[in-house]
């Protein structure tokens, strides 16, 4: 046992959907890096004193969902994050519970936002209803309402979610309303991370405002430029290093 991984703790007698949530979590949050060698099945019996079925059929689960590969011969190995399947079912509410994400999974997720939500924010400048403005705004609102308080740090949290959901859906575009649902766990996790690094909210509000603005005044351009500042505030709070110089906080 000394050679191996170290391994997560699981409650006695846990099931296979709780046995295959603790292994992802530990690849998730790159405790388990890529190209590692997985713990054998018999090892994982005895650490979790569970069957070899359950941790079999966990194990299946997770080589389903591209986390792992088992090669005969090889062995149980963490795939490379590119193989991962982020929009399975299984992978979104492993996601949800999760609460350091793998480095690169947010620099991936962070990529996906950059290159989705400024368009998204475009589409929703020209489609937006207002039943859906009425949406972000009082998404908004509630961001401002629990920003100081750090009581209120979770709700906060829900309301910057919801702000960013309500403009997915605003878009009217069926493929990108889909999108933000699918990948909304990871948005998620990326979302808690940057709040986690700053403690005054005063600039990240100011720059959501500017977008619900563009988007109620019917202004796509503007409303695209709006979203790349608050993705820029979000690099600079969780300390992407290789953001693009156009992103950086204050970049005109």
């Amino acid at each position: 046992m000394a050679d191996i991984l170290p391994l997560p703790y699981a409650a006695a007698n846990a099931d296979v959907s709780t046995l295959a949530e603790v292994l992802a979590h530990t690849i998730l949050s790159g405790q388990w890096a890529c190209g590692d060698i997985v713990p054998r099945e018999l090892d994982l019996c005895q650490h979790f004193a569970a069957s070899r079925n359950r941790v079999r059929n966990a194990l299946a689960t997770l080589s389903a969902c591209g986390l792992i590969e088992r090669t005969a011969g090889r062995g149980t190995v963490v795939r490379d994050i590119s193989e991962w399947h982020l929009l399975d079912p299984n992978m979104s509410v492993w996601l949800s519970g999760l609460d350091t994400p793998h480095p690169q999974l947010v620099n991936e997720v962070f990529a996906f936002r950059l290159a989705a939500e400024p368009y998204v924010s475009e589409l929703a400048a020209r489609s937006a209803t207002a039943r859906d403005l009425a949406q972000i705004e009082s998404a908004f609102n509630g961001m401002c309402d629990t920003a100081h308080d750090p009581d209120q740090r979770s709700a906060h949290i829900d309301y910057d979610i919801a702000f960013h959901d309500a403009i997915y859906c605003a878009s009217h575009n069926l493929v990108w309303r889909q999108m933000g649902i699918l990948l909304r766990p990871s948005i998620v996790a990326l979302i808690q991370r940057s709040h986690h690094r700053v403690d005054r909210l005063d600039d990240s509000l100011e720059r959501h405002r500017r977008v619900l603005e563009a988007i109620r005044m019917r202004q796509p351009d503007t409303a695209r430029k709006a979203t790349e500042h608050v993705l820029a505030r979000t690099a600079s709070d969780l300390e992407l290093s290789a953001r693009p110089p156009a992103l950086r906080p204050g970049a005109p």
